[in-house]
């Protein structure tokens, strides 16, 4: 396991306080993009993501699905694409008040309030009642939250048979020596003052647990080459709008950020971190 981890962190708190700066930094949709010639824009790259989660989700073809459980939903961009384009009911659920203000903003703004609700939950314990949902979507969240068995347990509990899970997250590709570890401490504390409390497992490591929760996993892939020039885009947001994040995170903020892309990239690059996709169906 890979940790960025201290023993005091309030993870809801070290978002109310980033989430407006990392709109400007990483973009509206607050993910990693999948670049697929390696020349889109990131706004075109960050869409192309959430098309493959859609794809792999089924969302697409007229299914016959109807509500959507979005699961750490940032700003609510997702959620407000999906309720949009496909008509499903989505709701929202993140720990950050600012991310639910935001959120509500945003789907009021697009005209999709009626189908884009968004509500302050855990998604570790979110208090649905069982079987109210056709799809659990989790885009880039699961790294930060402790619990991830009871994520996925609380996923698979809310869907409705034949449902199915999807979740795309950054990864942990290999194992990392003790040695290792406490040589490269300050560049771990680096990306944890820049990101928050977040921890990284394998792919197989989300499959395992899905099955364990009577899922059946029946999609997976390697996003990591296809999402590395996410972080020369993130560089360039952050020196185009310099002023702007450093007003809200200060200067040492801002260094942290881009000091942050190149350690991250280094590990894309050594295979220590990488991204991946997973899906699995709750058969009925």
């Amino acid at each position: 396991m890979m940790e960025l981890a201290q023993a005091e962190y309030e993870p809801a708190s070290h978002y109310d306080r980033v989430t407006d700066a990392w709109r400007l930094l990483l973009g509206e949709d607050l993910h990693y993009g999948v670049f697929e010639t390696g020349n889109e824009s990131l706004p075109e790259a960050t869409a192309g993501l959430t098309a493959r989660m859609v794809e792999i989700a089924q969302l697409q073809g007229g299914l016959d699905v109807l509500d959507v459980l979005d699961v750490g939903c940032g700003t609510g961009a997702p959620a407000c694409y999906l309720a949009s384009a496909f008509a499903v009911s989505v709701v929202g659920i993140t720990t950050s008040t600012v991310g639910v203000s935001r959120a509500r903003a945003r789907a009021a703004s697009q005209g999709v309030a009626a189908l884009a609700a968004f509500e302050l939950r855990d998604g570790t314990a979110n208090g649905f009642a069982d079987q109210s949902f056709d799809r659990a979507w989790v885009l880039e969240s699961s790294h930060l939250m402790r619990e991830r068995q009871a994520l996925v347990e609380e996923c698979a509990r809310v869907l409705r048979p034949n449902g199915r899970l999807v979740l795309c997250d950054i990864v942990r590709k290999r194992e990392i020596p003790f040695l290792e570890l406490r040589e490269r401490r300050g560049e771990f504390a680096t990306l944890r003052e820049a990101f928050g409390d977040a921890r990284m497992e394998p792919l197989d490591f989300y499959a395992d647990l899905m099955t364990g929760a009577g899922l059946k996993v029946d999609y997976l892939e390697d996003l990591t080459r296809l999402t590395l020039p996410t972080f020369d885009r993130w560089r360039a947001n952050a020196h185009e709008h310099r002023h702007e994040v450093v007003t809200a995170l200060g200067l040492e903020g801002w260094e942290c950020f881009l000091r942050s892309t190149d350690i991250l990239e280094g590990f894309w690059h050594d295979t220590t971190l990488g991204y991946g996709i997973i899906s699995a169906i709750k058969e009925g």
